[in-house]
């Protein structure tokens, strides 16, 4: 019992998080599956390989903030929205990521914009892309408060080093100057070294109405549009029509 014990100690100095959760559990293992010195310390290095990159995992998908529904393996091509299972597939494959090419959702609510995106990100986060998902109204904060709180400048940095950023539901509503302003810098610090993924229900021509300004958005949308793949959704929206009620059917 000593032995174990002394092997907790140096496991939780080294950080071997499994190691030191059941050593017992370990050994006995290794009793019964007769292995060799070599087989053992490889299988030993090995649970603990895993348990960080599980764990490194956890982490960055919650780094990445997605919504809760955002699996791409799920995705219903019953309904007809514009986007084919060749396209979603080839999208899936990253290969635009590798390239800094940006991505375009344009449609009205409802059509999986913000699914396909979420959905775009989880992968990338998988892959091993340094990627974030997050909505305009959400970034706006983060851009107003970077100079006065930590955790918003926390969060300012890493998108500025990030892989791949979706921003959800851009120019649905109005934003100020500065703040257009702000998200314009943003958007041209990125320009070339990260691909962004937007999400609009609106046109680009309608964008210069919400800024009031049409030499920023002149000026936005020329970065984003730059090494950019546009995919206009379509169709009705997928919530209202697989609605849920709360009353039981009635016979």
């Amino acid at each position: 019992m000593k032995q174990i014990e002394q092997i907790k100690q140096y496991a939780e100095l080294l950080r071997l998080t499994q190691t030191k959760k059941s050593p017992e559990e370990i050994l006995h293992q290794a009793q019964i599956d007769k292995l060799s010195y070599t087989e053992f310390t490889l299988e030993l290095l090995k649970k603990e390989v895993l348990h960080r990159q599980n764990t490194d995992l956890e982490r960055r998908l919650k780094l990445a903030r997605l919504p809760k529904k955002h699996q791409l393996d799920n995705y219903d091509f019953n309904v007809a929205n514009g986007i084919t299972k060749p396209q979603l597939k080839q999208l899936r494959e990253l290969m635009w990521l590798e390239q800094n090419y940006n991505l375009v959702l344009m449609g009205p609510s409802g059509t999986g914009k913000t699914y396909i995106a979420a959905g775009l990100v989880h992968d990338a986060v998988v892959a091993g892309y340094k990627s974030y998902f997050i909505t305009m109204e959400e970034l706006v904060t983060i851009l107003k408060m970077k100079e006065m709180t930590s955790s918003a400048l926390n969060a300012y940095n890493r998108l500025t080093k990030a892989h791949l950023i979706a921003i959800d539901d851009i120019m649905l509503f109005p934003i100020k100057k500065h703040e257009a302003v702000a998200f314009f810098n943003l958007v041209n610090h990125l320009h070339e070294q990260t691909s962004v993924i937007i999400t609009t229900n609106k046109s680009p021509k309608q964008w210069a109405e919400t800024l009031e300004d049409e030499v920023l958005a002149t000026a936005l949308l020329d970065r984003l549009l730059y090494r950019c793949e546009v995919l206009k959704l379509e169709g009705k929206s997928y919530r209202i029509e697989n609605r849920k009620t709360i009353f039981s059917h009635e016979h």
